[in-house]
């Protein structure tokens, strides 16, 4: 699918609070599975689905933006529904405010976003066995090396450079 065609994804949080819509196809999924991410997801990895903040809606209710630690060292800003606490999406000093990391768990539908890469396996959890489907890294990884050509121009774009 181009990022032209027309494309919608839906989700939000567990009580129903806040709902979101996405207006296009992800930049591209990560599957981390960074000791961090394990902690502060309580699973094995965190699976994000990187959009540009302008593709990304809100429907009804709103985010509380929580400032947490990185294993970058500098930080992230989670944006958690005010009821049920259930994290939506991030925004990481490196992206900034123009992409957001979605919980791909929090998707309508979070089988439209499988895995591009899987990232810090150096770190993930012994019993996890990786498809070859995706490819897989030990630490993390240069985006020219595995984004295709259209998801690098968008997030250019979107950063303003």
């Amino acid at each position: 699918m181009s990022f032209e065609e027309e494309f919608s994804a839906e989700g939000g949080c567990a009580c129903g609070a806040v709902r979101y819509r996405l207006t296009a196809e992800p930049l591209f999924v990560h599957c981390c599975h960074c000791r961090w991410c394990q902690r502060e997801t309580g699973g094995s990895y965190a699976l994000n689905a990187l959009i540009e903040t302008s593709c990304l809606d809100l429907l009804s209710g709103r985010t509380n933006a929580v400032e947490t630690p990185s294993e970058s060292g500098r930080g992230q800003e989670i944006h958690r529904c005010p009821q049920c606490q259930v994290a939506l999406w991030s925004h990481f000093a490196g992206a900034g405010a123009a992409v957001a990391f979605v919980r791909v768990g929090t998707l309508d539908d979070p089988d439209i976003a499988p895995p591009d890469i899987h990232i810090h396996t150096s770190s993930k959890q012994r019993w996890v066995e990786l498809s070859h489907e995706a490819p897989a890294v030990l630490e993390y990884y240069s985006r020219k090396d595995y984004w295709p050509e259209d998801s690098i121009e968008r997030a250019k774009l979107a950063r303003g450079l």
